[in-house]
């Protein structure tokens, strides 16, 4: 393909994505939850085998993690994870590699591909900036938004999501970063997006009081719900199996098919939620970072009925927790090889007005105790007061193993580019007969 006609064919995504009419104002009681269902045919296929090469890239776990986190004073922190052998088992430890001013006005968001080769930064700027992690540095500015960056999610290696304070959401190729679908249906700013496991879906809450699902395969808003208040956060649990709404300190739990649950008040005003599964039970856990200066750890039962219950406490912060986020990593083995010996474990970061940043080891998590067990860092990093915002957590890829992996995985990109456009022009398609419908 000559340059010429690649230029043309970037040139055209981004006047299709840019030049999308708003949806129709949408009435929940006309609109169906889309749920992620079972793959048919060659989808199945592709399917199993994305789920097999998964699965393979989650027995190998990295033995080394990056940390990133932004501030109000516009720096960019990152941080360099590594586990050595102790006599006790293992220990962490954090080492600087790198402090930046990254933006013109404060970071609001800052996120990470998986596998940890892109890192995306927003800004009050209205500014979403990209790096190459592994070789620490920019690529460029993407300018497609209209106000302040409020959320960035990597769904996958090939793609970015993005929101803002001008009302809508945007998805990147994270190969050409041309914009692929623009997503409009809120009235005011969008304050939180959460991609479903599966990729297929997404949630979004905003100032306008509503929740929203979106079908990301053809690009349209598929239901809506009016929520009554401003809902601030919302996470799928990490299973896909339901959905928390944050307003200030109070959580609500819900049902794929949007149906309330349960209504936890939390005791403090709320800052920031994260899902994770339970490595040694099985257990759904919910980390919530507040105002009360901890992350409590909730835990989920099997029966959908019961809510769940805190069962530990993250302490030693001295001010507010402003975000948390988690990770499986692999431990070295101890010095002195026991039958209880680890191969690896989930750490917890979390950043804090303070200026900290804390790492805890979930290894320490355990159950059977009346009272919230109080878990205290194993790795800390003091920024010197800076006013911490924002948190990502990836596993940690020198540049040669980044270029290595690249290569194996090229062919499959290529494949995935070949559906991808696929999927676009059976969307096409379909929203092509609709609208002749609408008009017959």
């Amino acid at each position: 393909m000559t340059e010429g006609s690649t230029k043309q064919k970037a040139d055209r995504k981004v006047k299709k994505a840019r030049h999308e009419s708003p949806l129709k104002k949408d009435k929940s009681s006309n609109l169906k939850p889309v749920t992620p269902s079972g793959p048919k045919g060659k989808e199945k296929a592709k399917e199993v085998d994305g789920a097999s090469s998964q699965s393979s890239q989650q027995s190998i776990l990295p033995t080394s993690f990056k940390i990133v986190a932004g501030s109000y004073e516009k720096l960019l922190y990152g941080l360099e994870g590594t586990a050595s052998s102790s006599e006790s088992g293992y220990e962490f430890h954090l080492k600087p590699i790198f402090i930046f001013p990254a933006h013109v006005s404060h970071i609001k968001a800052v996120a990470a591909s998986p596998g940890g080769k892109w890192l995306a930064t927003g800004s009050a700027d209205e500014i979403i900036k990209v790096w190459d992690l592994a070789r620490r540095k920019e690529i460029g500015g993407l300018m497609h938004h209209e106000g302040s960056i409020t959320y960035l999610e990597f769904p996958s290696r090939s793609h970015l999501l993005s929101a803002s304070e001008d009302g809508t959401l945007s998805l990147f190729h994270a190969r050409d970063w041309v914009v692929l679908r623009t997503f409009k249906g809120h009235k005011g700013r969008v304050n939180s997006v959460a991609v479903h496991p599966s990729g297929k879906i997404a949630l979004s809450v905003g100032q306008d009081r509503t929740l929203r699902m979106w079908d990301l395969m053809r690009g349209k808003g598929s239901a809506s719900i009016k929520l009554g208040k401003e809902g601030e956060t919302v996470r799928w649990s990490s299973r896909g199996t339901f959905f928390v709404v944050q307003y200030r300190s109070s959580l609500e739990i819900f049902s794929t098919d949007m149906v309330l649950r349960h209504t936890l008040s939390h005791a403090s005003r709320i800052h920031s939620v994260r899902f994770c599964r339970w490595a040694d039970s099985g257990a759904e856990l919910m980390f919530v970072a507040a105002e009360d200066k901890k992350v409590s750890v909730y835990r989920f039962l099997e029966d959908p009925e019961k809510p769940p219950s805190i069962i530990a406490e993250m302490v030693g912060h001295s001010n507010r927790v402003k975000a948390v986020e988690t990770l499986e990593v692999a431990v070295p083995e101890p010095e002195t090889k026991t039958k209880n010996s680890r191969k690896s474990t989930t750490i917890v970061c979390t950043i804090s007005s303070d200026g900290n940043i804390f790492v805890y080891d979930l290894a320490a998590l355990h159950d059977g105790t009346t009272n919230p067990l109080q878990l205290r860092p194993v790795a800390e990093h003091d920024t010197k007061g800076t006013r911490l915002t924002c948190l990502t957590v990836s596993e940690n890829r020198s540049k040669e193993e980044t270029d290595d992996k690249d290569a194996r995985i090229g062919k499959r990109k290529r494949v995935e580019d070949l559906e991808d456009s696929g999927e676009e022009a059976q969307g096409k398609g379909a929203e092509e007969g609709e609208e002749e419908e609408e008009g017959e």
